[in-house]
């Protein structure tokens, strides 16, 4: 089952993409259109294709050898695997946090500026380091201390500021691989709380093993699963069901997601 939305609620659609290693067919038939200005998650058991498929919507895919799609991913009208489309382009205007805080091995301040300064930003730099920190909700916690080493920080803190790194170079969309899988419970409720701002501005899309997260965060999601094909008898990730948050998880219309959601599954 897919939601259907219009054309200007769209902002990425995925249209029969699927994706393979070499000749190992990782995702199958994917279509889904992710809204604008709302919160996509996609949930389902490990293996099932769901990072690949996040990766794919801003070509982190093609760092990895051997790896193909096929199909089309559309962003704002354009195909982002078309032979013109300049995939550094595409990573600066769809950012990505990864599960893992990564900053550089540089100050608070040049781990915002770095991005800015790359793209060669030119205006005043101490305000869009301010107001990025602002939006990640750090600024409070690290205004007297910029100079200070991005690895003094909490690891909360840390993904925290990769967030502001992200928002610094100006994307329209954050991808987010398990953003809190390797955080506390108090810093996952101060990503999660600002990604509910955040979604103001951004379009999000957030890959999580946590249920509950899903419910909280995020306004669609879908559901990815491992089915057996004939073929070879093989086992490819596929999209089961994306819906509107509500509905996967009260209301699912194919048994696995219910199975998933209730915690049957497996």
């Amino acid at each position: 089952m897919t939601a259907t939305l219009s054309a200007t609620q769209t902002c990425l659609s995925l249209e029969d993409v699927s994706i393979r290693y070499w000749n190992n067919e990782a995702v199958r038939g994917v279509h889904l259109g992710v809204p604008r200005h709302k919160v996509t998650a996609f949930i389902g058991p490990s293996g099932c294709g769901k990072s690949t498929v996040l990766r794919c919507l801003n070509r982190m895919n093609d760092l990895i050898e051997g790896c193909t799609l096929s199909g089309r991913v559309v962003f704002d009208g354009q195909d982002l695997y078309a032979k013109t489309v300049d995939p550094v382009e595409v990573r600066r205007r769809i950012g990505m946090v990864f599960q893992k805080p990564n900053p550089f091995p540089k100050s608070i301040y040049d781990n915002i500026a770095f991005g800015a300064r790359i793209n060669g930003y030119t205006g005043d730099m101490d305000e869009l380091v301010e107001r990025s920190l602002r939006k990640a909700a750090l600024w409070d916690e690290t205004k007297d201390k910029l100079s200070e080493s991005g690895y003094a920080l909490s690891g909360g803190q840390q993904q925290r500021l990769c967030i502001a790194r992200t928002i610094a170079i100006d994307p329209e969309v954050i991808l987010m691989d398990e953003p809190c899988s390797a955080l506390d419970p108090i810093s996952t409720l101060k990503i999660e709380e600002m990604i509910h701002e955040l979604k103001n501005s951004y379009t999000i899309v957030i890959v999580t093993h946590n249920m509950q997260q899903a419910v909280r965060v995020s306004d669609m999601t879908g559901f990815f699963n491992v089915n057996t094909f004939s073929d070879r008898d093989t086992k490819v990730g596929c999209l089961e069901e994306f819906a509107d948050t509500q509905t996967i998880f009260n209301s699912p219309q194919q048994k696995a997601t219910q199975d998933y959601v209730s915690g049957r599954f497996g």
